[in-house]
């Protein structure tokens, strides 16, 4: 990160978040300064990891845009070349790699599951429209158990393998569809 922030310093902003909840602003200050980190530090906080999708392992790496969109998202250490690529590739500079992309309509990035009307692996089949958003805001309200600190919705669509939100999401669907009408059970 340091040779890339003095590679790309006129076009490049990198910023570290300190993650270490037992650490001071000092600590990390002293540990940057030791460290020769020439990019600014801020401490985290749950509200910035979860704006961002959450933070499963350190270090965690995102790639914004101009736009403050998030366009990539790395777990885990990876080589120098690939942020270099991906760099390049967003700086609209030569790159000797196909680069992907794709329109983001609401259902793909946590900070949007809150409009999401479809999530991986959940059936809404049978349900009517109030029913559907009910349950889509009881998706959006409720955490998932699995341990990772995002709503049911979000680690539908930030883990669509997560067997606890899969099973929560599925009951949720159920209660809702078996519920009876309000006016029918005051009888």
């Amino acid at each position: 990160m340091i040779d890339l922030a003095n590679r790309y310093k006129d076009r490049l902003q990198i910023i570290g978040v300190s993650e270490d909840d037992d650490a001071t602003p000092e600590e990390v200050r002293d540990f940057a300064r030791e460290a020769k980190i020439n990019y600014p530090i801020v401490m985290g906080s749950d509200g910035i990891s979860h704006e961002y999708g959450g933070v499963p392992a350190l270090p965690t790496s995102f790639l914004v845009n101009t736009d403050g969109r998030i366009v990539q998202k790395h777990v885990g250490l990876f080589p120098p070349e690939v942020y270099d690529r991906e760099i390049r590739a967003l700086l609209g500079e030569h790159v000797d790699t196909p680069i992907e992309t794709f329109v983001d309509h609401g259902e793909i990035f946590l900070k949007n599951a809150a409009n999401a009307t479809e999530l991986p692996g959940v059936d809404f089949a049978g349900l009517k429209p109030d029913q559907r958003r009910l349950a889509l805001k009881r998706m959006n309200s409720e955490n998932c158990t699995c341990g990772c600190k995002l709503t049911i919705a979000q680690c539908r669509i930030n883990e669509s393998t997560c067997s606890t939100s899969e099973k929560l999401a599925a009951q949720i669907v159920h209660q809702i569809s078996s519920a009876r009408p309000a006016a029918s059970a005051a009888r």
